[in-house]
């Protein structure tokens, strides 16, 4: 499958094929210089690289994950990088309970000067 193949049929941005073809995590097979044939092999990695792009992972971190799952004895390694990306997460979810509970206070004493307005 091709890399336009592959992006139209799984909806993958070319700039993601594009990265991990930089990357050399490609099965090798080129049908022409510059031309990928990809194979289920990379389909499954391009899901995982999907997948941590949408949990937030940015490129580097992404093909930092992407080489260690490639290796032996690396599960800590990347349990590690998850949890990481994980604390990142709640904390910009608390970040923003906060405004939204600063935002309902605004909202609401707003609400007591002004009685009956929405």
């Amino acid at each position: 499958m091709t890399r336009e193949d592959a992006s139209r049929r799984y909806q993958i941005p070319l700039s993601i094929l594009e990265a991990y073809e930089s990357w050399g995590l490609c099965g090798k097979k080129q049908q022409q210089p510059g031309s990928w044939e990809y194979d289920d092999d990379d389909l499954t990695r391009l899901r995982m690289i999907t997948a941590l792009k949408d949990m937030g992972f940015d490129c580097e971190e992404i093909k930092s994950y992407m080489e260690l799952l490639e290796q032996q004895g690396t599960e800590a390694r990347r349990l590690e990088m998850l949890e990481q990306k994980r604390r990142c997460a709640l904390e910009e979810i608390h970040q923003r309970e906060h405004q939204v509970c600063c935002l309902d206070c605004l909202r609401h004493d707003l609400r007591k000067k002004h009685p009956g307005k929405p």
